[in-house]
């Protein structure tokens, strides 16, 4: 009786098991709709991985044409150098289905041509729970990517300084004229010299001493009277020019 009761228990024991082991194992489909090839970007694999959590005994499907790609189970080292000389393990027909029966870093490649440099590169970390567990850190390929064109740097921002308010404009140094400059001569009008010389007095030319006598007049009629003499003329007239020209000296 004790005996069968204790074989009861362990088949209820396996059979919880055996229950709790299909419920919590789940199927992933690497990529999702990408599946498994050529990415268009490298990171296009690690960032679908980045928001799961992988348990023990979860289900890895890949997605591939047989003959164009195929899934490799690789060291950390091989993984980082997309070395496929030494798999630990190699799946060739598509779809593969992998199972996760042990904890801890797993990682795939491709091992077809350079599959692996362009992307084709998985990496996950395993554990026993269904906590979120961190995925192991990837090494970037080991294939020199080119460098991505760097755009340059936008100028910065140039600040228009307003005209300041005080800003005074450049001194202009107007030269004052010249207290030293010597004003034009004056005009000094001449005077009328006082001093003019008075034309030279005509002088009277006297009677001649040659004179022919006149005639003796008979006696008893009366001689008539001399005529005025030239000379007394002259005279009178070069004085009267004289006094003029001393008057008109004067006024001017």
């Amino acid at each position: 009786m004790a005996r069968g009761l204790n074989m009861v228990i362990l088949v209820v024991l396996a059979v919880t098991a055996l229950i709790q082991s299909s419920v919590a194992q789940t199927t992933f489909q690497v990529g999702d709709a990408l599946g498994w090839k050529i990415p268009p970007n490298t990171a296009a694999y690690s960032t679908w991985a980045s928001n799961k959590t992988f348990t023990l005994n979860d289900i890895l499907v890949f997605n591939f044409t047989t003959g164009q790609h195929d899934v490799a189970r690789v060291s950390k080292a091989d993984y980082d150098s997309c070395n496929i000389a030494n798999p630990i393990s190699i799946q060739n027909n598509g779809p593969a289905t992998l199972t996760l029966n042990g904890t801890g870093a797993h990682y795939y490649i491709c091992t077809i041509s350079s599959h692996c440099s362009l992307g084709m590169k998985l990496a996950i970390n395993v554990t026993t729970t269904t906590s979120p567990a961190p995925q192991p850190s990837t090494s970037p390929t080991a294939t020199p990517t080119p460098a991505p064109t760097v755009a340059p740097a936008p100028a910065p921002p140039t600040t228009a300084t307003p005209p300041s308010s005080t800003t005074s404009p450049p001194p202009t140094t107007a030269t004052p004229p010249s207290s030293t400059t010597s004003p034009p001569p004056p005009t000094t009008a001449t005077p009328p010299s006082s001093t003019t010389s008075p034309p030279p007095p005509t002088t009277a030319t006297p009677p001649s001493s040659t004179t022919t006598p006149s005639p003796p007049t008979p006696t008893g009629v009366s001689a008539p009277p001399p005529p005025p003499s030239s000379a007394t003329s002259l005279g009178v007239t070069g004085l009267c020019a004289t006094f003029l020209s001393i008057i008109i000296a004067l006024l001017y």
